[in-house]
């Protein structure tokens, strides 16, 4: 079975054929910021984005003969999780999304190429899957609930897989999950539902490479209203330019745990202070999930240093097994569903 993958990124586009399990190609490229800029919005770039994935199938000689089309999901209203074919409903809600990201053109071109191939275009998993529980809802103030949005593909694929190793179900284990790069998203899953995780996106949890995390509430209030930042800068603070980058001017984990390895006083502290709120976070899904956690899960960007994991190690160890699955693994997550379907492992969710 030929699957083709389709992962669009805020300044990227990467894409695959699989067959079946089997990784057969493989490309992708950065856009140039100046050609991004000629665009008003992530929508207008539909044709452009298009276009790029075609030439470079045709560049490389492969036909348009797939079985199956699967695209990274964009932030569509909140869902569980799973695997949902590209309908109409889901393609209107892309186009008019509250929020704005390239990922909110996946399953558009998903659909355009599977119509050329005679097959199906679906999503899997997409950032918000939000399957909490009433409880973890609640904020404190009545008109504001927390939100989920993390890394779901990854983390629940990771979840998954390792299910599989151990000759077990997904559905029938309780694991901590922490995806561990730009953004870091801790979740707890339990039998298959992430029944409570940090909003990965613009203001929970720790703090990460690029994000802040959770942040004193009294003290960001004053900020805002201080008269110094304007909205944008203060969302840049929150998401993009805060955790490590603020601190350490670098978003560059290979670098930051390399000089932190070697012993610069500054450099070690600050890492040490994101691996102490990682282990804090992880220890709250532990509560979440009542103590009774099969594996803690590690993965991510951040996964790949042994001296962050090292670190980790030392705070979580005594709560349960630690399972090390490093990398984003978004394109490989998308082929397992995809395989996953036409196995009939995974059942099709209808986008509603």
């Amino acid at each position: 079975m030929k699957i083709f993958v389709i992962n669009p990124g805020s300044t990227s586009t990467k894409i695959a054929v699989y067959e079946d399990d089997k990784l057969v190609w493989m490309t992708g490229a950065h856009h140039p910021l100046g050609e991004l800029a000629v665009f008003g919005n992530v929508y207008e770039q539909y044709e452009y984005r298009k276009e790029f994935i075609l030439k470079r199938l045709e560049d490389a000689g492969i036909p348009l003969d797939f079985d199956i089309v699967m695209a990274r999901g964009g932030l569509l209203k909140p869902l569980n999780g799973g695997v949902y074919i590209v309908n109409e409903k889901m393609k209107h809600d892309l186009i008019h999304a509250e929020m704005e990201h390239a990922c909110n053109l996946g399953a558009l071109i998903a659909s355009d190429i599977a119509e050329i191939c005679g097959c199906k275009a679906y999503i899997a998993d997409p950032v918000v899957v939000d399957e909490f529980q009433p409880e973890s809802r609640f904020t404190g103030i009545p008109g504001m609930q927390r939100k989920s949005i993390f890394h779901a593909l990854n983390s629940k694929a990771v979840s998954r897989l390792y299910a599989e190793s151990i000759g077990k179900r997904y559905e029938d284990l309780n694991l901590v999950v922490a995806h561990l790069g730009g953004g870091i998203s801790i979740g707890a899953h339990r039998k298959g539902k992430v029944i409570d995780v940090n909003n990965a996106l613009d203001g929970e949890g720790p703090f990460s490479t690029e994000r802040a995390g959770t942040l004193p509430a009294g003290q960001l209030v004053e900020l805002c209203f201080s008269g110094k930042y304007t909205i944008k800068q203060i969302k840049q603070m929150l998401s993009g330019k805060g955790g490590l980058t603020a601190y350490l001017g670098t978003n560059d984990m290979i670098t930051i745990a390399s000089i932190a390895q070697e012993g610069d006083l500054e450099y070690k502290t600050v890492l040490d202070a994101m691996i102490y709120a990682v282990a804090k976070h992880i220890g709250a899904m532990y509560v979440a999930l009542n103590g009774q956690v099969d594996a803690i899960i590690l993965t991510g960007g951040i996964a790949y240093s042994d001296y962050c994991i090292s670190l980790l190690r030392k705070r979580i160890e005594y709560l349960a097994p630690i399972i090390v699955k490093p990398g984003e693994n978004e394109m490989e997550s998308l082929a397992y569903n995809a395989l996953g379907l036409m196995k009939g492992k995974l059942p099709v969710q209808k986008y509603e």
